[in-house]
């Protein structure tokens, strides 16, 4: 055996049987299996392999074709490991696929002059079917937990603007409160007032010019307010009269 540079051969005594390079080499081997719930996949793994000089004999003479060997040796390993494995645990495996390769590689290699750098497993490509339904699968999940957060959101703003609104009405129902306990109160004082003042007037005498005070107040400020169209009807038989009268009117303009 000759290394690498000039070498002299005798001829005819001696001749050149072949080269072996010393050189890192890389195979690539692409394995076709299924997985554990039945789904078809191509992987490649990449290895890389040396001659180790001190056995450089039984690198040349031990194997025909070294690339045949290491590639069955793939096969074997690739076709026991991924059948156990479901396709998501796949691509958290491959780390442990390649291992797996590499030892058995170097076990059996190492014994023919070949030493196994390293074994990587550099594509793992399902069915495209299996890859636009795992893409389906995945945008739902992330359809369904933004749908769950939008409607968190808004539970979270009607909760919000329920509980304004609760907060509103108990503060509008104390100021009507305090306002009736105002009213109440000066009308009690209005009343104690008239009477000492009047000799003679009752408490009904009092509450009736009240309630027309009030009335004509009324009467005041809607008259008073800009395109009003509101009309006060008396009550009584003259009321009556007079609604009758209005409503026969319209009538008369309507025909």
């Amino acid at each position: 055996m000759l290394p690498a540079g000039l070498g002299i051969v005798c001829c005819p005594f001696e001749q050149s049987a072949g080269t072996v390079s010393f050189r890192v080499q890389q195979l690539d081997v692409r394995v076709e299996t299924k997985t554990k719930d039945n789904v078809f996949l191509t992987a490649v793994v990449s290895i890389q392999y040396q001659v180790v000089r001190e056995k450089v004999y039984q690198a040349f003479y031990s194997l025909t074709n070294t690339q045949q060997q290491i590639t069955a040796h793939v096969y074997d390993v690739m076709r026991s490991q991924l059948p156990t494995l479901e396709l998501d645990a796949v691509f958290e495996a491959k780390e442990d696929l390649a291992l797996a390769v590499k030892n058995a590689l170097q076990e059996t290699m190492s014994e023919y002059g070949y030493q196994i750098l390293q074994a990587l497993i550099t594509d793992i490509d399902p069915d495209n079917r299996v890859k636009q339904a795992m893409n389906e699968i995945n945008s739902a999940k992330r359809l369904k937990f933004a749908v769950a957060e939008k409607a968190e959101g808004q539970k979270i703003l009607q909760v919000k603007s329920a509980e304004a609104e609760a907060e509103a009405k108990y503060l509008s129902g104390v100021g009507v409160a305090k306002q009736r306990k105002a009213i109440v109160d000066g009308l009690r004082t209005s009343i104690v007032d008239f009477s000492e003042g009047v000799q003679g007037a009752t408490s009904k005498d009092v509450m009736d010019l009240l309630l027309l005070t009030q009335y004509f107040d009324c009467v005041r400020d809607v008259g008073g307010a800009k395109h009003c169209k509101t009309t006060f009807v008396p009550s009584g038989n003259q009321g009556g009269s007079i609604r009758n009268s209005l409503l026969v009117a319209d009538a008369a303009k309507l025909s």
